[in-house]
């Protein structure tokens, strides 16, 4: 389930004709590094695991919808945010990641 949800996120900015290039690359560099601290999340959480990529897939829909909502992409981010708070301590790599991909999205104006 984690890696259909990252290959929608992938496809999701891939074919985005809001973004510019050079953040697609962005995001979808910091995606790729996102699957493999989830993977590797999943083998002792896969309930959390699984949340932050859900997370992750909202916040990315809600960022290149055409119909923005920048309260729903406050709302998506936050959640992501949320879902790897408890683990700073544990996974710092995947919480910096988290957090750079949500500050991306929201500061893309998008």
């Amino acid at each position: 389930m984690i890696d259909e949800t990252i290959s929608r996120i992938e496809n999701r900015i891939k074919n985005s004709t809001l973004m510019q290039e050079g953040n697609k690359g962005e995001l979808l560099k910091l995606v790729a590094d996102l699957k493999g601290e989830i993977t590797e999340l999943s083998k002792t959480h896969p309930a959390h695991a699984e949340s932050i990529a859900g997370f992750t897939d909202i916040s990315s829909h809600e960022a290149v919808r055409d119909d923005k909502h920048a309260d729903l992409l406050k709302l998506s981010s936050d959640g992501l945010l949320a879902s790897v708070r408890e683990f700073e301590q544990s996974h710092p790599r995947l919480v910096s990641i988290a957090n750079t991909i949500s500050n991306t999205l929201s500061n893309m104006g998008i």
